[in-house]
C-alpha cells in the first residue's frame, strides 16, 4: 500500500455499512468482517508512520485547496491505532451481545459509520472537511445511543443531538472566519498563512468552544451521564472511549499546531480550571452514582479532565525533552482511557445483562459467578485510578513533575484528589462484587463476551503500561525522561 491507501480505514468501513444495510441478514457477518479488514488497514498504517514518517494525499485528482486532503501523523496514528484495536474489540462483543436481537440489524450499519467518521476526523487535513466528519459522527452516535428505544435513552440523545449540533456549528462559525482571513482551510497551507490577529483568537475560541461541547468537558458535560449511561453497552463503550476523544484530539491537534501563534497562558489556564473542575465533579458523582454504568460515565467526565489538564502544563513548558514527554504523556493517557473505558463499560454491559440489573450495592457474588468480568473491572478500575503498571500511571506522573517544574503546584492538589475518589468508586464497586451474596443472582458467564472484554482492560494496564515507549517513537521523541 502507498499514501493512496489513506483513504481506506474510512472507506472501508462505509462500504460495510452499506452492504450491512442492503444485506441485513447477513450484517453481523458483514460487520465483522469489515471490523477486521479496517482495524488491519489501521494498525498497518501506523507502522507506517512509525517507520517512514508523516504522509499525505490529496484525493480526487485536484491539488490543494480544491482536492480532498488525507495527512497521518504521529499523534493522529496514535489515537487511530487505538480506535483500530478498541473497535475490533466491541464488534466481537457486539456479536454476543445482539445475538438474535433484532437491534443487530440497525447496530451493524450505524456503527459502522460511526467508526468510519472517527477515522475520517483523524484523517481529515482540512477544517471543513473535519467539520463533516464531526457532522457524521455525532448523527450516528445519537442514532446508536437510542438504540434501546427507551424513552430515557430516546431523550437522553435527543439532547445529545442537540448539543452536538450546537457544537458543530459553533465550530463551523470559527472555520468561516478562518475562512474569511485566510483564504484557505488545509491544516497545513493555514499554518504558514497564520498570524496573531484579533480575528484569529476568536476563531480559536469559537473552534474550542465547539469541540468543548462534543468532548463534554465541564461544565458542558450535562449531556453525557444519561446518554452514555442508557445506550448499549458496545455503543456505551464506542461513545467513551473514542467518540469524545475526537473532540479532544482536535483541540490539542490545533492548539498546539495552526493555531499555537494566538494560544496564552490565561487561555490555557481557563482550559486547565475547566478540567480540575471536571476531575473534582465527575469523580464525586461517580462516587455517588447507585448504577455501575452511571458511575463509568460520571468517570469519563473526569477523566476528559485530567486530558485538558496537560494544556496550561504545555502552554508554560518551554521546547525540549521535558515538553515532548509531557506531550507524549498526554496523548498515553487518551489511549489508556480508550482501552480502560471500553473494557469497563464492556465488562459493566455483561453485569447488567446477565444480572438483570447494573445496581452497585446489589453487586454480590459478583465475582464468584463472574470472575473474569470482575477482574476486567478491576484492571481497568486500577488504569482509571492510575496505579503501576498501568499508562495513566506514567502520564500522571509525568503530569506532577511538569507541575513541579513550571510551578504550577496547584494542580497537585486536583490530581491527587482526582485519584484519592477514582480509587473510593473503584474499590465501592469492588467491594460489593466480592462482598457475600445477599440473594440468589441470575449471573452466567459468556465467554465469547468476556475474551475482548479483558483483552482492552489488560492492554491499558500491561500494553500501554509496560511498553509505553511506542508512543513516544510513535511521536517521534527519542524517549521518556520520567
Amino acid at each position: 500500500m502507498t499514501t493512496d491507501s489513506l483513504f481506506l480505514p474510512i472507506a472501508l468501513p462505509l462500504l460495510g455499512a452499506l452492504l450491512a444495510t442492503a444485506l441485513p441478514r447477513k450484517a453481523p457477518l458483514i460487520g465483522l468482517l469489515t471490523a477486521v479488514l479496517t482495524s488491519v488497514s489501521g494498525v498497518w498504517l501506523t507502522g507506517q508512520v512509525w517507520l517512514g514518517g508523516d504522509l499525505s494525499v490529496v484525493l480526487g485528482g485536484w491539488g490543494i485547496p480544491l482536492g480532498i486532503g488525507l495527512a497521518a501523523d504521529g499523534l493522529s496514528m496514535s489515537l487511530l491505532a487505538m480506535t483500530s484495536l478498541v473497535s475490533l474489540g466491541i464488534s466481537l462483543y457486539a456479536l454476543g451481545y445482539f445475538a438474535g436481537s433484532e437491534r443487530a440489524v440497525h447496530f451493524w450499519p450505524l456503527w459502522l459509520l460511526l467508526w468510519a467518521a472517527i477515522n475520517g476526523v483523524f484523517l481529515a487535513a482540512d477544517l471543513f472537511n473535519l467539520y463533516v466528519m464531526l457532522e457524521l459522527l455525532g448523527l450516528s452516535a445519537a442514532a446508536l445511543g437510542a438504540l434501546t428505544g427507551s424513552r430515557a435513552a430516546i431523550e437522553a440523545n435527543l439532547r445529545y443531538l442537540l448539543v452536538g449540533l450546537l457544537g458543530s456549528m459553533t465550530y463551523l462559525l470559527g472555520v468561516a472566519l478562518v475562512y474569511t482571513a485566510y483564504g484557505t482551510l488545509d491544516i497545513s497551507l493555514l499554518s504558514e498563512r497564520i498570524q496573531p490577529s484579533v480575528l484569529t483568537g476568536t476563531a480559536l475560541v469559537l473552534m474550542i468552544t465547539g469541540l468543548a461541547l462534543k468532548a463534554a468537558l465541564f461544565p458542558f458535560h450535562f449531556w453525557l451521564p444519561p446518554a452514555h449511561a442508557n445506550a448499549p453497552a458496545p455503543v456505551s463503550a464506542a461513545l467513551s472511549a473514542l467518540v469524545v476523544k475526537t473532540a479532544f484530539y482536535l483541540v490539542l491537534m490545533l492548539w498546539t499546531g495552526p493555531f499555537a501563534v494566538v494560544t496564552d497562558a490565561g487561555a490555557a489556564f481557563v482550559i486547565g480550571a475547566l478540567g480540575a473542575g471536571a476531575i473534582v465533579w465527575g469523580s464525586w458523582r461517580a462516587l455517588r452514582a447507585e448504577r455501575l454504568k452511571l458511575l463509568a460515565a460520571y468517570s469519563t467526565v473526569a477523566q476528559i479532565g485530567y486530558l485538558f489538564l496537560f494544556f496550561p502544563l504545555l502552554q508554560a513548558m518551554p521546547p525540549g525533552p521535558a515538553r515532548d514527554d509531557l506531550f507524549a504523556a498526554c496523548v498515553l493517557m487518551a489511549i489508556t482511557h480508550g482501552f480502560a473505558k471500553a473494557g469497563f463499560f464492556l465488562a459493566a454491559g455483561l453485569v447488567q445483562k446477565k444480572a438483570g440489573h447494573d445496581r452497585i450495592d446489589e453487586l454480590g457474588g459478583a465475582a464468584q459467578s463472574m470472575p473474569a468480568t470482575t477482574f476486567s473491572i478491576a484492571l481497568a478500575g486500577s488504569a482509571l485510578i492510575g496505579l503501576p503498571p498501568s499508562g495513566s500511571f506514567i502520564a500522571k506522573w509525568v503530569m506532577m513533575r511538569s507541575a513541579f517544574e513550571t510551578g504550577q503546584w496547584w494542580w497537585l492538589i486536583v490530581i491527587s484528589t482526582g485519584t484519592l475518589l477514582a480509587a473510593a468508586y473503584i474499590f465501592r464497586v469492588l467491594s460489593r462484587a466480592f462482598g457475600l451474596e445477599p440473594t440468589p443472582q441470575r449471573f452466567v458467564t459468556d465467554a465469547r463476551a468476556e475474551i475482548p472484554t479483558l483483552l482492552l482492560a489488560l492492554a491499558s494496564v500491561a500494553l500501554l503500561g509496560l511498553a509505553a515507549g511506542p508512543v513516544w517513537s510513535l511521536l517521534g521523541f527519542e524517549g521518556a525522561q520520567a
